[in-house]
């Protein structure tokens, strides 16, 4: 393999200087060669705006060595693709073959992009870009790699196919908003294992933006082996869905101080079907309201964006082996019945408690914009409402197996049922195990609906 050390193409020691120019030369020349290394020499921090990756070319940060995005927003003004939000760091279009490795660190740089510095959120500035945006490429590998401090979305794919991530690390600010460590948007056959990441929005996020809608659907992606810390969502299918997401495994991954666990979050009209979330370990507990979620350790929802919008059908989606605490339980709600179809909870223990100083005792529908009854705004879709640990409304054929609820030392007034459903057809609770968490109540409340023909009514076996 060819190297091309930057230091070979005009990089000079000064922060204040955008270095784009001289990396850009030597990835066009390693691609001009017919592919190669282009090195990042250890011991040396570079400030650059956009850069742009060619076919056949391998972008290595040696340990120690740094690559910096700058703070300036004038030096991201390179175009790839035709997208709403382009400004990026680290670009490619259609590229073939390519890959981004070493031991050293690939930095975002956000905290130039912060306007104010609030409690539990910054404000950020505009044009804050985002680190990596691959558009249509084939063949991409990121191993070992450090990125930090994403000022936007961090690690962003969009039509790819082929994709391997392995071993990366990601340390985002967990106040900086907007800030997903990895987004697929309409990629297909994904495998990401053995990453830790902490983000201040979403970990590991399955999407099919309308921006890109050339590029299909989503599916086929494996992620395994993960650890996680988010303050939005760890591991999230949804929310924009324009084309079908589906063919997804999530397995092996611990997730901590997070605001969500595992979700299937469905607001727009495209359907996911086929996921399997299994052999977890979930901690999850709430934050600012800023922030979307209430600390739902699982949360599957098929809610309309907004009262015009329709929205798909989540179907077969499984969890299976999970162990979790959280200051909600599960949270499963389709607006209506047939939106959510064939869900399987099995050997989940969920055990609900509260640790944060944050009001609890309330839904997070977002962002539906309406209350539960659909009478009026309530601000952004937050709503009070009692807390169970097994909570499910508006779903078919859901069988709840071998699953166990639990309440932990700081039981609450809100803090309700062991298992509630309502309006769900073709309800089975096989196996179930919990008390209420306070003896007034009962322990599963479920309503025994009218079924319609060929649809099974509530069983509960013990």
């Amino acid at each position: 393999m060819s190297d091309f050390s930057v230091s070979d193409f005009g990089i000079v020691a000064d922060a204040n200087t955008n270095q784009a120019p001289a990396i850009q030369a030597a990835i066009d020349a390693c691609h001009n060669a017919g592919g190669g290394r282009v090195v990042i020499p250890a011991g040396r921090k570079i400030f650059a705006g956009s850069i742009v990756m060619r076919s056949n070319v391998e972008l290595h940060v040696e340990r120690g060595a740094s690559l910096i995005a700058s703070g300036n927003p004038d030096d991201f003004k390179v175009v790839v693709g035709n997208l709403k939000h382009r400004q990026a760091f680290i670009m490619a279009d259609g590229a073939d073959n390519i890959a981004f490795t070493g031991a050293g660190v690939i930095d975002g740089n956000g905290r130039a992009y912060v306007k104010e510095n609030l409690p539990h959120i910054y404000v950020m500035k505009d044009g804050r870009p985002k680190t990596f945006l691959l558009l249509g490429c084939h063949h991409v590998t990121m191993r070992d790699i450090t990125v930090r401090d994403g000022a936007n979305w961090t690690v962003r794919f969009s039509g790819c196919d082929d994709v391997v991530i392995h071993g990366i690390r990601i340390y985002n600010d967990l106040k900086t908003p907007n800030s997903d460590a990895v987004d697929l948007d309409r990629c297909r056959n994904v495998r990401i294992s053995d990453c830790h990441i902490e983000s201040g929005d979403d970990c590991i996020v399955l999407k099919a933006l309308h921006e890109t809608e050339g590029y299909g659907p989503c599916e086929n992606i494996t992620v395994r082996g993960c650890t996680l810390v988010s303050t939005s969502s760890a591991l999230i299918v949804g929310c924009e869905a324009k084309a079908v997401m589906r063919n997804v495994i999530f397995d092996s991954c611990t997730i901590q101080r997070s605001h969500r666990g595992l979700a299937v979050h469905l607001s727009e009209g495209c359907d996911v079907e086929n996921i399997l979330f299994q052999n977890m370990v979930v901690e999850t507990r709430a934050f600012h309201p800023k922030w979307w979620g209430r600390g739902e350790s699982i949360y599957v929802t098929s809610i309309p964006w907004t009262k015009k919008d329709t929205v798909g059908v989540v179907k077969n989606v499984r969890f299976i082996n999970i162990l979790a605490r959280g200051e909600v339980g599960v949270f499963i709600r389709g607006w209506e019945p047939r939106l959510i179809d064939g869900l399987l909870l099995e050997n989940v223990r969920m055990e609900v408690d509260k640790w944060s100083k944050l009001p609890g005792g309330q839904h997070d529908i977002r962002p539906y914009p309406e209350d539960e009854g659909g009478d009026g705004p309530v601000g952004n879709g937050v709503y009070d409402a009692p807390i169970d640990a097994f909570y499910i409304k508006n779903a078919t054929n859901v069988t709840v197996r071998h699953c166990e609820a639990a309440w932990g030392k700081n039981r609450q007034p809100y803090m309700r049922h062991a298992l509630f459903a309502e309006n769900v057809h073709g309800l089975i609770v096989d196996d179930f195990t919990g008390t209420a968490a306070d003896p007034k109540f009962d322990d599963i409340v479920r309503d025994d609906i009218p079924t319609e023909p060929g649809m099974r009514r509530a069983v509960v076996r013990s």
